[in-house]
């Protein structure tokens, strides 16, 4: 069935694990359990679901602290926080933590299912974005707006740090300076202006300045490109 999940169950106590896989095993979904945090988290780390559920209170890694090292780690699969601690104060901690979403015990499963199913379907429709380019030994991580070269970290301006992501998102495509007025500034103008030249030189003076391989490249009256070498 074109709708089925891959689920990831990770709860201490083994009749209710049980009952739940078998409950969603029998919709036909597929489902992995772990019994303590430790385990979940290598398998939440490790394998591709469609959702996790995690109850909060789960022995060697509480299942708050899973979700924030899955989300540390850049892993974005939606997860829901089955908890006994259901007052306001708690399902807040739980979605801060990164949950997706907080159900209190006791609940029924159909609920829990259609909650799940909401969260797979948002998954599928809604790819993660790249949140880390890198090229050569040139890094750019837009949740933190960070850049490196070589590892030493690049301070640049929030214009900068556009159009040097953008130039990345294009790696080893020619970009017109059209392009990256559309794109970077958000309005069209002449394109003929000298804006685009001058915040590409200064990108590159701190992009390849002191290195032997440059990566901007001005291709001759077509636009820029970043790579690694000029052909």
């Amino acid at each position: 069935m074109s709708n089925t999940m891959k689920l990831l169950l990770i709860e201490d106590d083994a009749a209710a694990a049980a009952y739940l896989a078998k409950a969603f095993r029998e919709l036909g979904h597929s489902i992995d359990h772990a019994a303590d945090g430790l385990d979940g988290y290598a398998l939440a780390a490790d394998g591709r679901y469609d959702a996790l559920i995690i109850d909060r209170m789960v022995p060697r890694m509480d299942g708050l602290s899973i979700i924030r090292a899955l989300r540390e780690q850049k892993i974005e699969t939606p997860a829901l926080i089955l908890s006994a601690l259901g007052q306001v104060d708690d399902r807040v901690k739980g979605l801060r933590a990164g949950a997706d979403d907080y159900l209190p015990k006791p609940y029924a499963f159909s609920e829990l299912l259609a909650r799940v199913e909401i969260l797979s379907r948002r998954s599928r429709m809604t790819p993660a974005e790249d949140t880390v380019f890198r090229l050569a030994d040139l890094e750019l991580d837009r949740l933190s707006h960070r850049v490196t070269r070589a590892g030493v970290e690049i301070d640049l301006q929030p214009r900068e740090f556009r159009l040097l992501e953008y130039l990345m998102r294009h790696a080893g495509q020619v970009v017109t300076r059209t392009m990256l007025l559309e794109h970077v500034w958000d309005y069209h103008f002449d394109p003929q202006t000298n804006v685009i030249d001058v915040h590409v030189s200064r990108l590159r003076a701190k992009i390849d300045k002191g290195h032997t391989v440059p990566l901007i490249h001005t291709i001759r009256g077509a636009g820029y490109t970043i790579r690694e070498q000029i052909r």
